[in-house]
């Protein structure tokens, strides 16, 4: 309608019925995602008490999106209500990845008391590499069906699971290289007190 111009004077178009179905998810998705991100640090900083260790875990989920972004280009998908159920997982998935890093980090550093903060995180984060490796595998081998198989109801599934198939294969590689980087200039600019093995405050 829209290559034949205009319609005539006093004649208006509306469009309803499966449009108004599409269009209102949609609108309610431009919400939704904000919301989930915005709900992801409050939830965090309870565990650190510290809003400079919180902020590394959001730093990670630009990495996921990205590569659920990419791998929803090379398929060709468009944007829709499933393709946002599977950035939310994503984002789930990848923030509790950056918890488990930091948390180990923080052991690593606790543990050998040296306050040798470079070491601790070099130890923390080659310790996280097999763990996290088994994980993504694990993950990835319960989508991948999902996304490449058929039948009834493949089509939404699919584009559910591709966001997170593509995050998981950039996530977890670059959250390993910029949660230890972020925690180990974090340290050396506002140092705070290590706490022993053992002690609790």
């Amino acid at each position: 309608m829209s290559q034949r111009g205009p319609p005539p004077r006093g004649i208006g178009v509306s469009y309803s019925d499966q449009y108004e179905s599409l269009v209102r998810p949609v609108e309610r998705r431009k919400l939704v995602i904000p919301v989930t991100l915005a709900i992801i640090f409050p939830l965090h900083y309870p565990t650190f008490r510290r809003r400079d260790e919180a902020l590394p875990i959001m730093g990670t989920l630009p990495f996921a999106l990205t590569g659920g972004l990419w791998l929803l280009y090379w398929l060709g998908y468009n944007q829709s209500v499933a393709t946002a159920v599977g950035f939310i997982a994503l984002a789930g998935v990848t923030a509790e990845f950056g918890v488990v890093m930091l948390i180990y980090l923080k052991q690593v550093l606790d543990a050998r008391g040296d306050g040798d903060v470079t070491a601790a995180v070099r130890e923390g984060a080659l310790l996280r590499v097999r763990p996290k490796a088994m994980t993504v595998a694990v993950i990835l081998a319960g989508l991948l069906p999902v996304l490449v198989g058929g039948g009834a109801g493949s089509e939404v599934m699919s584009r559910i699971a591709a966001p997170m198939v593509g995050g998981m294969l950039t996530a977890p590689l670059l959250s390993m290289l910029v949660i230890p980087a972020a925690y180990l200039l974090m340290r050396r600019r506002s140092p705070f007190p290590v706490q022993p093995e053992g002690e609790v405050k």
